[in-house]
C-alpha cells in the first residue's frame, strides 16, 4: 500500500538507535568475495557515503541492501526488523542508479508517475509536487533526451522519492556529469536530503564529493570496511595508510621507532612524535601535503630536497620534491606567492610533529 507523500523539514541530528543496520553482510560470486563481513549502521536522517576504489564491493553492497542481490551471509535490519529476504518493493527504499534508468519514450512527469503502484486520483498532484521539489516544475512534459544530465538526475531522484521511501540509495548519481554541474548538484542533493530528512546511503568513488556532502564516510577496500567516521575524522585521523592516501593526498615516509616520543624518518631526520611502538619497529610517517613546511635555508635537522615538478591548483601550488634515498615524490602544498622557485631549486623540508601520524608497516 502506498504511503502518502509528505514534505518534511528535518535537520540531521545523530541518535543512538540505528535506522538501517547491516550486520556481517557477505556476498560471493563463485570464488570471488565481493563484500566481506560488512557491518554498518545508519541513523535517522543521516547522509552516509560509501567510498572506495573500483571493484572494492561498494555497489554490490548497495544492491544487496536494496534487495537486488541476495546476500551469501549476514542480515539487514530496518528499525530493528529483519528485511534481509524481503523483495525490493517491500523494503521502503528508493534507489537512483548511475544511468538514471529513465524511460526514453516517457515524459519526465510520466517517469515519476510510473513509480506509483496505482493510478490514484491524486497522482497528478503528487507528481507536480515532486517536480517542484527538485526545481523542475516546468519540465514535466519533456522527455529525457530534452533534459540536461543534471535535470535527468533530479527526475530520477524525484521518481525514487515518489513512494515516500524511508531510505534513499544512490549509486554514483553524479558520475556522468561535468565537473561544474556536478559540484552544484551535489550541494542541491545535500540540501534536498536535509529538507526531507531521509536516511541516505550514496556510493561514490569521488573522495572530494564524499568530504563535501557526507555526515559520515565509510571507506571500503577489497570488500571490507576499513573505517567509518565524519569527513573530518577520516581526513585528519585515517586509521590506515590506504585510507590516508585514498581520501586526499598523503605522504608516507619510512621511519624507525625510537623511544616513546621519537622516530627517525628516512634514517636521517629525528621527529618528536609520541607513539606506542617498540624501539626498532619499522613504521610509516604520514603527513598531508598542506602541512609540509619548506625553507630555502639548509639545516641539519631538516631534509634536503629538490623541486622536480609544480602543479597549479588555483588556491595553491602542489610541489613534487625529490629526496635522496626516497623513491617516491614528496608532495608539498604552498601558496602561490611561495611557489616562485623553479624546478630544480634546492629546498629544506620540515615535518611538523603535531601533523605526523605513524602506521606500523604491514607484514
Amino acid at each position: 500500500m502506498e504511503r502518502p507523500f509528505r514534505l518534511v523539514a528535518l535537520m540531521y541530528q545523530p541518535v543512538t538507535t540505528s535506522h538501517l543496520s547491516v550486520e556481517g553482510l557477505t556476498k560471493r560470486f563463485g570464488r570471488v568475495t565481493a563484500v566481506d563481513n560488512l557491518s554498518l549502521d545508519l541513523h535517522q536522517g543521516e547522509f552516509v557515503c560509501l567510498v572506495g576504489p573500483s571493484g572494492c564491493g561498494k555497489t554490490t553492497a548497495l544492491r544487496v541492501i536494496a534487495g537486488l542481490e541476495r546476500p551469501t551471509a549476514g542480515r539487514i535490519l530496518s528499525n530493528g526488523g529483519d528485511i534481509t529476504l524481503l523483495p525490493p518493493a517491500e523494503r521502503g527504499m528508493g534507489m537512483v542508479f548511475q544511468s538514471y534508468a529513465l524511460f526514453p519514450n516517457m515524459s519526465a512527469a510520466q517517469n515519476i508517475a510510473f513509480a506509483f503502484e496505482r493510478r490514484t486520483k491524486d497522482v497528478r498532484s503528487r507528481v507536480a509536487e515532486l517536480l517542484a521539489l527538485v526545481d523542475l516544475a516546468s519540465m514535466g512534459g519533456k522527455r529525457p533526451h530534452e533534459l540536461s544530465g543534471g535535470q535527468q538526475q533530479r527526475i530520477a531522484i524525484a521518481r525514487a522519492l515518489a513512494r515516500a521511501p524511508r531510505f534513499l540509495l544512490l549509486d554514483e548519481p553524479l558520475s556522468a556529469l561535468d565537473p561544474q554541474i556536478r559540484a552544484r548538484l551535489r550541494n542541491e542533493l545535500k540540501s534536498l536530503q536535509r529538507r526531507l530528512g531521509i536516511t541516505t546511503l550514496m556510493v561514490t568513488h569521488d573522495q572530494a564529493e564524499a568530504l563535501a556532502i557526507a555526515d559520515r564516510i565509510a571507506v571500503m577496500r577489497a570488500g571490507r570496511l576499513l573505517q567509518i567516521g565524519s569527513p573530518r575524522e577520516i581526513y585528519t585521523a585515517p586509521a590506515d595508510p590506504f585510507t590516508g592516501e585514498f581520501v586526499g593526498a598523503m605522504n608516507l615516509l619510512p621511519a624507525v621507532a625510537g623511544g616513546p616520543e621519537s622516530v627517525q624518518v628516512l634514517g636521517k631526520m629525528p621527529l618528536a612524535v609520541r607513539h606506542q611502538f617498540s624501539p626498532g619497529v619499522q613504521v610509516l610517517a604520514a603527513i598531508r601535503p598542506e602541512f609540509v613546511v619548506l625553507s630555502a635555508a639548509p639545516a641539519t635537522d631538516l631534509l634536503p630536497a629538490t623541486i622536480v615538478d609544480r602543479e597549479f591548483q588555483g588556491a595553491f601550488v602542489r610541489l613534487s620534491l625529490s629526496i635522496e634515498s626516497f623513491d617516491r615524490p614528496l608532495l608539498a602544498d604552498v601558496g602561490n606567492a611561495d611557489a616562485l622557485a623553479a624546478s630544480g631549486a634546492q629546498v629544506s623540508v620540515r615535518l611538523p610533529p603535531e601533523h605526523v601520524r605513524l602506521f606500523e608497516v604491514a607484514r
